[in-house]
């Protein structure tokens, strides 16, 4: 974009530069002018005198011997008086020698041989017409530019010889026919030469003209527009929230009035970007804490705000996207794009629909349009990601699942548990009274003890899982929590001849969960890869820091979990090993749940099976004031 005063002085120069170039052209259409008809007014003259010449050079034939009636022999003895006369020949040599626009003259006869000639060596031959120099004369400015800086021709100018003495009677038939013609023909070289000197002189006066006419425009700018700096400066000290500012020389004319208006408008201003620099920071931070994708379009269908989350979804950064236009952020070759721009068109909102965005993502995206006074002053694009949705509508499936096996499960165990508690009650006295009878009785009895035993520590297991408890939260280094469970596990790997392999981030991982309780959850997953493994292998556990959450990962080399099993692993009683209790993923499902964290699992019958714990982080308050400066340094960027 061009300053103003550059356009100022531009449209100066130009304008003289207009000015001067057509004056210029009136000037040199008029010179060229005056010179063709100059040399077409002097070629005329010289015909005429030559006409005049030459009849003067016819003698009387009255006096001869020359039969006048035969029109054959008058017409020889003219052309012979006409070639033999000295005066005639001389003025005819001279004419090129005083006018040099002028290349040769001659005399030819109806039939176009020369008679006389300044080429002598064209005497006796017919000479081709030339083109007539009226067209020169009669052309426009721009035609006559065009012939006369053409390369170099020749025009003729030509007149009729009518010699007094060739006047054959009327019935004769030279009568029909002049004597012959004075060609003289003019050249263009010496006009082009004559005009192309005026043309350089004018070239140089407009193009001085033109540098005064640009140092004059700028002397009148900086003039005009030197009190502008003075404001510009006070603009600039508004936008960079200064208090000072210059004044003007003169507060009376118009620049004066403009710079209090300017301090004024400051004041405001100042005040309003500091309530605007506070509304920005609480909604950038609302922006990019928010899970769902927000695009807010103004009343011409431009982007004005972008959430976080909408980078992901279209794979474009939010300073790519704002200020861009409906059409240019979406395209008609996808399902979305169509929608969203046939709903522009039509002015309708879009309920929820489901589409794909990139990167394989399912989203729910709907379109409102906002509204003042029966007026659409926006537009506002929600989108959701439909994946954390189907995941909490699971985990609240499971919760219930599990919540109704508790509830079966409490009332089971207390109705086995007394009669167990009776039996054992039982148990002890018979045993006292056959205390002395036969040892395999004896044996007998221990046996029925010991799996009455056992039956009692399965319905207190159920009973344990299905008591609310009193978690006692202490917080502690995720990385220390695995390596103790790591030494519990050790001894079943290695009879399973399975190694353990431990990577830990670097920094520490605050957590604040039941010790017991997390080992417990983490060690169920730990034991089953290790079961998964007979024939030995790796099992890798991991832990680091994602997304403001401890990651554990428990990843094993087994066979995988077939995958229309995946949607059972965390019920109640569900197990694929002929020894299992099917309490284990579940108890660790529910332990997570306590914790406000959550577990998933990811299995290939190629790679094996991998446990992933969320668990949130406990931050100090240093870590929290600088993942706050370093989210809203994020969203700065973006912006």
């Amino acid at each position: 974009m061009l300053r103003r005063k550059t356009i100022i002085v531009l449209a100066i120069t130009l304008m003289v530069t207009v000015m001067v170039t057509a004056f210029s052209y009136l000037y040199l259409s008029q010179i060229l002018r005056l010179r063709i008809v100059n040399a077409s007014d002097t070629a005329n003259s010289l015909t005429h005198q030559l006409a005049y010449a030459a009849n003067n050079a016819v003698p009387d034939f009255g006096s001869t011997n020359i039969d006048t009636r035969d029109p054959v022999a008058l017409k020889r003895a003219l052309t012979e008086y006409v070639q033999t006369d000295v005066d005639l020949n001389n003025l005819l040599q001279s004419v090129p020698g005083d006018w040099r626009y002028i290349y040769d003259v001659a005399i030819v006869d109806v039939n176009g041989k020369a008679l006389l000639h300044t080429n002598a060596s064209l005497l006796g031959k017919v000479i081709e017409p030339r083109p007539d120099f009226e067209k020169v004369v009669h052309a426009n400015f721009r035609e006559q530019i065009r012939l006369v800086f053409s390369p170099a021709a020749v025009y003729d100018v030509t007149y009729p010889l009518q010699l007094l003495n060739f006047e054959p009677r009327p019935t004769s038939a030279a009568s029909v026919a002049p004597f012959g013609t004075i060609r003289i023909g003019v050249q263009t070289i010496f006009l082009k030469s004559e005009v192309q000197t005026r043309l350089i002189r004018a070239l140089y006066v407009s193009g001085s003209l033109i540098i005064l006419s640009l140092l004059l425009a700028a002397g009148i700018s900086n003039i005009a527009l030197g009190p502008l700096k003075v404001i510009s400066r006070n603009l600039d000290s508004v936008s960079a929230g200064e208090a000072d500012l210059q004044s003007s020389e003169s507060k009376h004319d118009e620049y004066g009035l403009v710079s209090l208006k300017i301090a004024n408008l400051g004041r405001q201003i100042r005040d309003s970007k500091e309530i605007f620099s506070a509304l920005k920071d609480n909604v950038d931070q609302l922006m990019s804490k928010l899970q769902d994708g927000l695009m807010l379009f103004s009343r011409d269908s431009r982007i004005v705000l972008v959430s976080a989350p909408v980078e992901s979804f279209l794979g474009r950064p939010r300073g790519e996207l704002l200020g861009r236009s409906v059409q240019e952020v979406f395209a008609r070759d996808s399902l979305l794009g169509a929608a969203l721009l046939d709903a522009f068109e039509r002015r309708r909102t879009m309920s929820q629909r489901e589409f794909e965005v990139a990167g394989g993502k399912r989203v729910q995206v709907s379109l409102d349009f906002v509204q003042e006074k029966n007026s659409q002053i926006g537009a506002l694009i929600i989108m959701r990601d439909t994946e954390p949705v189907r995941r909490i509508g699971d985990e609240i499936e499971m919760s219930r699942r599990l919540s109704a096996s508790s509830r079966v499960t409490r009332g089971v165990a207390h109705e086995v548990k007394n009669p167990i508690n009776a039996i054992v009650l039982h148990l002890q006295l018979l045993q006292n009274k056959l205390a002395q009878e036969e040892p395999d009785t004896r044996r007998h009895m221990d046996i029925i003890d010991s799996e009455i035993r056992r039956l009692d520590r399965v319905v207190q297991t159920l009973v344990d899982f299905t008591r609310p408890r009193d978690l006692h939260l202490e917080e502690t280094d995720l990385r220390s929590m695995l390596e103790d469970v790591v030494q519990l596990a050790v001894p079943d790997a290695e009879q399973h001849g399975v190694g353990i392999d431990l990577h830990l981030a670097e920094q520490r991982l605050p957590v604040k969960v039941d010790i017991d309780l997390m080992k417990q959850a983490i060690l169920n997953v730990v034991i089953n890869g290790v079961q998964a493994m007979p024939q030995g292998g790796r099992l890798t556990i991991s832990a680091s820091r994602q997304n403001g959450v401890a990651l554990a990962e428990v990843q094993d080399q087994g066979k995988g979990i077939p995958k229309d099993l995946h949607d059972k692993v965390f019920e109640l009683y569900f197990t694929t090993k002929k020894e299992g209790s099917g309490i284990g993923l579940a108890q660790t499902y529910q332990i997570l749940q306590w914790h406000y964290g959550t577990v998933d699992f990811e299995s290939s019958e190629t790679t094996g099976t991998v446990f992933r714990f969320h668990i949130p982080i406990v931050a100090s308050a240093a870590q929290t004031h600088s993942e706050f400066a370093e989210d809203a340094a994020t969203s700065q960027r973006g912006d």
